[in-house]
């Protein structure tokens, strides 16, 4: 007799290593299958080539996977110079080669040319929708689908080495942002090809890759062991003002009813506790002064 796996309501954020070989959704479901969890979300798509730092939110946590999906990120990218491939990376087939010889100077200086807001086209080999098909699926067929080009920002970009051609970049960068295309297009301007060889994402939403786990070290807890290693359900969102509510208030606010507090509060969302510290939920600050809840929460 086959017994139907029980479901637990566990609510929290585990940072996973994401292994090599994986798509985020692989990963996802591997740690809500370890976790015997009812409800997961992952907080952006990494490529099967891509590895590092993927938060899975568990429960009450997927309600504000969003702020973490819509943070900047940042990678250790793998590039090489001199050969171009169908998808921008080490997946796809040669289609063009030439030879290198670039300084580390010149590199150097065409990659800090690329900080700021710049102009992308997203790749056709990427998860992106059109009339309902992934771009990937119409690439592979061999069909090229017009795409708009789209703004996203380059906040910091080091060389952390460079030899003939290879080099390690780290890039700090806003959501959106292809990694593979920015490889790309730094070949373009230096008048060659560039393609991505591996990619590691290191941080997002005030999370380290420091402090993540390989599957395989959570498979290696027993799984009442496994829930000591989630973050708190609020850790997302940390960027939100606080605002501490007393005991009235939160009954109300629990109730979905706006409510008064004394003092000037900040405009925009605000991540709001009871009085002992408790996370409730979030709250907005209406034009009457009023908080209205926005997203409760229930542990």
């Amino acid at each position: 007799m086959q017994f139907k796996r029980v479901k637990r309501k566990v609510n929290g954020i585990l940072l996973l290593d994401k292994p090599l070989g994986y798509s985020s959704n692989q990963a996802l479901q591997k740690i809500k299958w370890l976790f015997q969890a009812e409800k997961a979300g992952h907080t952006g798509t990494l490529d099967p080539l891509a590895t590092g730092l993927l938060p899975i939110c568990l429960g009450e946590a997927t309600k504000f996977a969003q702020y973490v999906i819509d943070s900047d990120k940042t990678y250790i990218a793998y590039i090489k110079l001199g050969i171009q491939t169908t998808t921008g990376d080490a997946e796809g087939e040669v289609i063009a080669s030439k030879p290198v010889n670039i300084t580390a100077a010149k590199f150097e200086q065409v990659c800090q040319q690329f900080l700021g807001e710049i102009s992308q086209v997203p790749p056709m080999y990427s998860a992106l929708k059109h009339d309902g098909k992934a771009l990937y699926e119409y690439a592979r067929a061999g069909v090229e689908i017009p795409r708009a080009a789209r703004q996203v920002t380059i906040k910091n970009i080091t060389v952390n080495t460079f030899s003939g051609c290879d080099a390690v970049i780290s890039v700090t960068c806003s959501k959106g942002t292809y990694i593979r295309t920015l490889a790309e297009d730094i070949g373009n301007m230096l008048e060659n090809y560039a393609h991505l060889v591996g990619l590691r994402r290191t941080q997002t939403a005030g999370y380290d890759l420091a402090d993540a786990m390989t599957i395989e070290a959570v498979e290696a807890l027993a799984v009442t062991e496994r829930d000591t290693k989630l973050l708190s359900v609020d850790s997302a969102i940390t960027i939100l003002p606080q605002v501490i509510i007393g005991a009235d208030s939160a009954f109300y606010f629990k109730q979905g009813q706006a409510v008064w507090q004394a003092g000037k509060m900040p405009e925009g969302d605000l991540r709001i506790y009871e009085d002992g510290g408790k996370f409730i939920g979030l709250g907005k600050l209406l034009a009457d002064g009023k908080i209205a809840p926005k997203r409760l929460v229930n542990l």
